[in-house]
Parts: structure tokens; C-alpha cells; sequence
């Protein structure tokens, strides 16, 4: 019985040495250096305590008394770990960022095959709107929709998700809309689409929560809705995996990023053919298919004036 409190107590020791924690016992104490407590620990356990350089200081005693009652009765205080978020080693802002332009993605990196895994604070997320969702991230029929539609009415206040600076404000009458970029200090961006109005301008210093524009129905759209994406050097990421839309929170304090959060680009790239039916024109297979003219005659070989016969597969991705 006394061998197996000395190994519960020692175990129990060994525990909270390893976490960082802190033991205050009699006021006349020894206090014992790293290596010492290094040495007992391996000699009782076979066992180093993990690395504390990212903890809070620590105060060795010489504790190794055989008794749980003497463990007990002796220790006064036991100061907690700190917050978590507070060592995490988040990822510097890609170098990339130093351009700053109106266009949407100008930065043309895929993530699809990235190495590395990236960590990104969170934890100051704010909702953009706090009404239900009304269209989801993914495939829409033959379109990607890159963002969230959350639901707005008209003149709703437009909050923004993260602290950071509005990067465009712009117009696309086929598209989004009026429409809002902001670059955030995390290293994300987020567009705030189909507004009405804009409250925030290029250059402008928000801070989570604060009014981004109000809720509309222009461009693209077809009732009154907040198109919402989240992006990583013009990487859409689906907002799911980083916000709880049902409690209007972010999932965790922090997102860590991988190539797998890209997986879906490789179903996007797939090469995709629409099959000419009776009236189609390339106008029209452009609306539909979202691709340009442009885009679908160079990747056919054909021209504007082409004619299209019933059957013929047009590529457009």
C-alpha cells in the first residue's frame, strides 16, 4: 500500500511539473533548478517533463515527500495554465499581401497542393448578419457558389467579421453587386456582397463588428441576401469550417489551414462540357455557366459567329 501511494503521488507530480504548473509549499522550501527537477523526475519515472519554455514560470520545491496526506496538507496553491490561444505560434502574412489593388483575387496562388499547415486567430470573429442561412458554400447546379448567403433585409446593418482595412469597394452589375473587400490582420479576407449601400470605404480601419455597408439585392441576385465568402490569398474557404451559423460563433479560437480545405477546387477544375440545346447561344451558355465568351471560343476553337448545332458539347471549364 505505501509503494503504490508513492507511485500515485509521483505520478500526480509528475503531471503538473509537465503541464507548467506552479507548487507553493512551506515557506522555507528549497527551491529546485530545471535540471534538478529533471533529474528526479527521471530517476522516479523514467520520464523528462515536456519543454516549458512557452509557460508561465515555474516554482520547484523539493516535494518528494511518500505520503499523499503530506502532499496535501503542504500545498497551498496551484497556479492554472494560461489561455491556450495565448502560445500558439499563428503564421506570418504572406508576402504577397503587399500587393494592394482593386481586383478581386490578384494574387493567382493555388492552394490546392500547399505543404505547409498555417494557423490563423479567429477568436475576434463578429457576424456579418445574424439571420439564417439561405444558400450554401459548393456546387449550384453546374456553378460554384464560392461564398454563404445569409439573409438581410433591406438597410440591415453589414457588420465586419475581423479587425482589418477595406481593401475595395467596387460595383459589378453581373456579379456581386456593391460590393466589400477587407483585408484583415489574421491573414484573411472577407467580401460582403449584393448590398445596398456602402458604410466603409478603401483605406478605412475597422474593427470587428463595425458597419461595412447595408443590406441590398444588386447585381447577381435574387432577393435580398449577404453574399458572404471567406478567402486566404484568394483562396475561397467554405465559411463552414470556420463559423457556427446556427450560434453565430467561430468553431474554435483558431483555424488551423490545410491543403484539404482546398479539396474542392479539384472537382472545380474537372473538365466540364454543356450540351447545345434548341435556342442555346454562346450569350446564353455564358450566363448560365458563368464563363465568358471569350473564354468558352478560345477553349473550343470556335468564334463569336460560330454556329451551334443541337447536340454539339461545349467545354467551359
Amino acid at each position: 500500500m505505501h509503494n503504490l501511494r508513492l507511485y500515485i503521488t509521483k505520478t500526480v507530480l509528475l503531471i503538473f511539473f509537465a503541464l507548467g504548473g506552479t507548487f507553493v509549499f512551506e515557506a522555507d522550501a528549497t527551491p529546485l533548478t530545471d535540471k534538478q527537477v529533471n533529474k528526479r523526475l527521471k530517476k522516479c519515472m523514467g520520464i523528462k517533463p515536456v519543454n516549458n519554455t512557452y509557460f508561465q514560470p515555474i516554482v520547484y520545491t523539493d516535494c518528494f515527500d511518500t505520503s499523499i496526506e503530506s502532499t496535501y496538507n503542504h500545498c497551498t496553491t496551484i497556479v492554472p495554465i494560461e489561455d491556450e490561444i495565448k502560445f500558439t505560434a499563428f503564421s506570418e502574412l504572406p508576402e504577397e499581401y503587399d500587393i494592394w489593388n482593386s481586383s478581386i483575387n490578384p494574387y493567382n496562388i493555388s492552394l490546392v497542393d500547399m505543404k505547409d499547415t498555417i494557423m490563423i486567430d479567429i477568436s475576434g470573429y463578429y457576424p456579418p448578419s445574424q439571420k439564417y442561412v439561405t444558400s450554401n458554400f459548393g456546387f449550384r447546379k453546374w456553378r460554384h457558389h464560392n461564398g454563404i448567403d445569409l439573409k438581410v433585409h433591406r438597410g440591415d446593418t453589414v457588420k465586419c467579421a475581423f479587425d482589418g482595412v477595406v481593401r475595395v469597394t467596387r460595383y459589378d452589375r453581373r456579379g456581386y453587386g456593391y460590393f466589400t473587400i477587407v483585408r484583415h490582420s489574421n491573414g484573411l479576407e472577407t467580401i460582403y456582397g449584393h448590398m445596398s449601400r456602402f458604410l466603409a470605404h478603401v483605406g478605412d480601419t475597422l474593427k470587428a463588428g463595425d458597419a461595412v455597408g447595408m443590406g441590398g439585392n444588386t447585381g447577381r441576385s435574387t432577393g435580398y441576401h449577404l453574399h458572404f465568402e471567406l478567402r486566404y490569398l484568394g483562396n475561397p474557404i467554405n465559411p463552414n469550417d470556420i463559423i457556427d451559423f446556427e450560434r453565430h460563433t467561430a468553431k474554435n479560437r483558431v483555424f488551423v489551414m490545410t491543403a484539404g480545405n482546398f479539396e474542392y477546387k479539384k472537382e472545380i477544375d474537372k473538365i466540364r462540357y454543356w450540351t447545345v440545346r434548341s435556342g442555346d447561344t454562346l450569350g446564353r451558355i455564358s450566363q448560365r455557366t458563368g464563363v465568358s465568351i471569350s473564354k468558352l471560343c478560345s477553349l473550343n476553337g470556335i468564334t463569336r459567329k460560330t454556329i451551334l448545332r443541337i447536340g454539339r458539347r461545349i467545354r467551359y471549364t
